[in-house]
């Protein structure tokens, strides 16, 4: 797993110390190779350069999380209902099948990492079908981010049976290639994730 994928899944937690000498060990590379991963990773806000402590893992405030979603649900609005305009029913049939069966299974066993990833699936699907090189590119940038906040608000109590039904709503919209309604209901599943998030944020930042 990269070092990027690592961060995200926060299996390195936010605000820790990133050593050079012990991931160039754990990497096999060299610490010239790290310094430049850790260049890459400082762009995309993933890690903070500090004078004196090196490389800090990044840590979300109320602030930061708040402008995440208010440009994510423009974004992926957007991405809905470019891909309902451009895609065909039969593109989206094979998410109907999961939704419907394993993803509630894995709300049912709390295997949240399965979720997640079919969740993943679902919306990189969503962004491939809108087509948009600009649009694409605006959302990978924040990708981490997003996925760090995903995790944080998938275990709250009730949230995932909501998120699943929120997503099925979009994914009918996709299939019966309804533009209007798949842009404002993907935008209501971003702003029902926020007001989750507020709702919980002394418990999850």
């Amino acid at each position: 797993m990269t070092l990027r994928d690592r961060i995200a899944r926060q299996s390195i937690a936010p605000g820790s110390k990133l050593r050079e000498t012990d991931l160039a060990q754990e990497y096999k590379v060299s610490r010239a190779q790290v310094r430049e991963a850790f260049a890459g990773l400082a762009l995309r806000g993933l890690i903070e350069r500090v004078p004196n402590r090196g490389a800090v893992v990044f840590r979300l405030d109320y602030e930061q999380v708040a402008e995440i979603f208010s440009v994510r649900e423009v974004l992926e609005g957007m991405s809905a209902r470019l891909a309902a305009e451009r895609s065909r029913p039969q593109d989206w049939e094979p998410f109907l099948e999961l939704f419907n069966g394993p993803m509630v299974r894995y709300l049912k066993d709390e295997d949240f990492e399965a979720f997640l990833s079919g969740y993943e699936s679902f919306r990189r699907s969503i962004i491939v079908a809108a087509d948009h090189r600009t649009l694409s590119a605006m959302l990978d940038s924040i990708s981490e981010k997003i996925m760090a906040l995903s995790r944080r608000i998938i275990i709250l109590p009730g949230r995932g049976e909501q998120a699943l039904k929120e997503h099925k709503a979009v994914l009918q919209a996709l299939h019966r290639g309804d533009a209007d309604a798949a842009e404002a209901l993907r935008k209501a599943n971003m702003r029902s994730g926020w007001e989750w998030f507020a709702r919980y944020r002394n418990f999850i930042l």
